[in-house]
């Protein structure tokens, strides 16, 4: 066979370790010999960045060596799609992904690598009750198919996490780590990230975010008011808030958007001097940063001194304080004796306002509100939630971190009910934008017979959110300004095991057993494959999106050939799936140089593979 110019087609998610050398090889090309880092070469390179002290500030915790080659290991696995369970499949742009995010979040990696705006997740808080990941486990879509019934429930993923095991916080920090690196990858460089979380692992969950996304790149500590209601019963104090902690992919490049206006904040604006220009409030015209410059004495209307507090200076030199008060910008009080302060308009502000951390329940809902949303759009259906995000707060990051007319896409993957889901849908109805959602959820069983995992009752969710906003938008008798119809769909994919043998450790010396097991290598494709299958794990792992279209070559008759486009990147390759290749299609085939055709290897001999190496990039399976 000839294999010159003829790659084979990935058959496992990108090996992160070999990106990452070939970033170092990219930078410090001097610093490799014989393809491996000299690192007495490297640290001559970074100078003094490097720190050769026997003790240094670290964060460390039992597993993490075992989390980063968890990390590491491609995957094998694959997505498959589910029509079925999809809303308008052929036109969504919205993704709802079933299985273990892990793996699904290495499957995305390739095709989605810088693509994402925001992240909201809202993990395990690990109580000693939630159900977390072990920091052991070494086939995270072995595991996903025990805790979906696929297999026996011996080993079954979802454990609790007592105190007692002695690893309390280092298995819950084992499972976040690799997740939360790979979701840094994910964001664009102006994107943001928010997790929710308590106070119990909230110290820990910084740590290992400064780890992975730099401690330069953390932006604030959002606290947020999740509950009214005391609980009487506490033994030290009630508990009312959590925390949602922020960090950008690039603080320098990423900032929050302001938030609308409201009739309250806009009611402290008053106009007691009759000013032509509107309604205005005083600000302090002091600031803390001392500067002698900036330290001079005032007279007031009324004749009286004043000189900024102490350890405090004005906010604008003499010379420009005496414009302001030119431009009756400066108010004394009604009697002019008070100390100055700043005038700002109302009409000056209208762009909105920045956003505070302090986030209170009658702003952004609370525990409570979010149920009562459950029960309100999932009526007949066990709530199986204890503590589901509102709405409201969902829809207050979507406006920090998304615009209405750049196609932001949106991820959770610890997506539980989907209450980000639709705050999507909802906030793009409101204000006619086009943001995109993906949904990734572990199926978790809840013992309900209608809705077996928390999976269908998240996708339930969205399909009745989506009835609803389908039927007001018919009561807006065309008042909206939009372009082009709200994507009220979704895209179902599920985590599957791959459509390729993975092969199976042999004792060499056994040379009948080793035979055998070359012999059914000579077709790398499992038994009873199903063509949609393979097809997807080709487009996935070459790493093409999943709102990717696939389309049969209705020219071709000989063989059955399909185009796989995906939009986004506008890239497309021809995959014939056939056991043989007739030679009419390799003559009607549309190929060129650039052009990738992906065929399997048994299809080839010498001369077919040599010509199409010629015409096309050529790919075999």
């Amino acid at each position: 066979m000839i294999e010159e110019g003829i790659e084979t087609v990935e058959r496992t998610s990108p090996d992160l370790v070999a990106e990452q050398t070939e970033q170092l090889k990219c930078m410090f090309p001097h610093v490799f010999s014989e393809g491996k880092v000299d690192f007495k070469k490297l640290r001559a390179a970074l100078g003094d960045i490097v720190d050769t002290q026997p003790e240094r500030y670290n964060f460390t915790w039992a597993g993490k060596r075992n989390a980063t080659l968890l990390l590491q290991a491609p995957s094998y696995a694959t997505l498959t799609p589910a029509e079925d369970e999809s809303a308008n499949f052929d036109t969504t742009q919205n993704l709802f992904l079933e299985g273990d995010n892990l793996e699904v979040l290495k499957l995305l990696y390739k095709s989605y690598s810088s693509r994402v705006k925001m992240i909201y997740i809202d993990p395990p808080y690990n109580t000693g009750n939630d159900f977390i990941y072990p920091d052991d486990f070494t086939d995270p879509l072995d595991t996903y198919l025990r805790v979906t019934r696929q297999k026996d429930a011996n080993g079954n993923l979802l454990t609790s996490n007592p105190e007692t095991s002695g690893r309390y916080h280092s298995a819950w920090l084992s499972m976040m780590y690799p997740r939360l690196f790979l979701a840094r990858q994910l964001l664009r460089e102006d994107g943001v990230i928010f997790v929710s979380i308590d106070d119990t692992e909230v110290h820990n969950l910084r740590m290992v975010l400064n780890e992975v996304f730099g401690e330069e790149n953390f932006v604030t500590n959002l606290v947020w008011e999740k509950k009214y209601s005391p609980q009487n019963d506490a033994r030290w104090f009630s508990d009312t808030h959590d925390h949602i902690l922020v960090y950008a992919r690039n603080k320098e490049l990423w900032r929050p958007h302001l938030l609308p206006r409201t009739e309250e904040a806009n009611a402290r604006y008053q106009n007691i001097d009759d000013d032509p220009r509107g309604p205005w409030k005083g600000s302090d015209l002091s600031v803390k940063s001392y500067s002698a410059k900036y330290d001079y004495p005032i007279q007031t209307p009324s004749g009286r001194i004043v000189h900024p507090p102490e350890s405090r200076c004005w906010a604008v030199p003499e010379e420009q304080f005496h414009r302001l008060v030119a431009d009756n910008r400066i108010w004394f009080g009604p009697t002019g004796n008070n100390t100055p302060s700043l005038k700002r308009f109302l009409s000056e502000v209208q762009g909105g306002m920045v956003a505070k951390t302090l986030w209170p329940r009658e702003e952004v809902g609370d525990n409570q509100e979010a149920k009562q949303e459950l029960k309100a759009i999932l009526s007949g259906v066990d709530i199986v939630f204890d503590t589901p995000k509102p709405v409201r707060l969902m829809k207050r990051m979507l406006q920090l971190a998304t615009t209405r007319d750049e196609g932001a896409l949106v991820l959770d993957f610890f997506a539980g009910s989907c209450s980000l889901a639709q705050a999507v849908a909802e906030l793009n109805s409101e204000d006619d934008g086009n943001r995109r959602f993906i949904m990734v959820q572990l199926p978790e069983p809840t013992n309900n017979p209608q809705y077996p995992t928390i999976a269908d009752i998240g996708k339930e969710r969205i399909l009745r959110v989506f009835a609803k906003l389908r039927d007001e938008e018919k009561g807006k008798l065309g008042l909206t300004t939009r372009k082009e119809p709200e994507d009220l769909g979704f895209r179902v994919f599920k985590l599957a095991s791959s459509n390729y043998k993975q092969w199976k450790g042999m004792d060499a010396s056994d040379p009948e057993a080793y035979a055998k097991q070359l012999d059914m290598f000579a077709d790398p494709l499992v038994e009873n494959w199903n063509p949609v299958s393979v097809l997807w794990e080709v487009a996935v792992k070459e790493g093409y999106g999943l709102n990717t279209s696939i389309n049969q070559l209705e020219s071709i008759k000989e063989n059955t050939v399909w185009q796989v486009s995906d939009p986004d990147r506008e890239q497309s390759f021809l995959i014939c799936l056939d056991d043989q290749l007739q030679p009419v299609t390799l003559s009607a085939l549309p190929l060129s140089k650039e052009q990738l055709f992906v065929c399997r290897n048994k299809a080839l001999d010498d001369t077919k593979a040599a010509n199409l190496a010629l015409q096309c990039r050529l790919k075999k399976i």
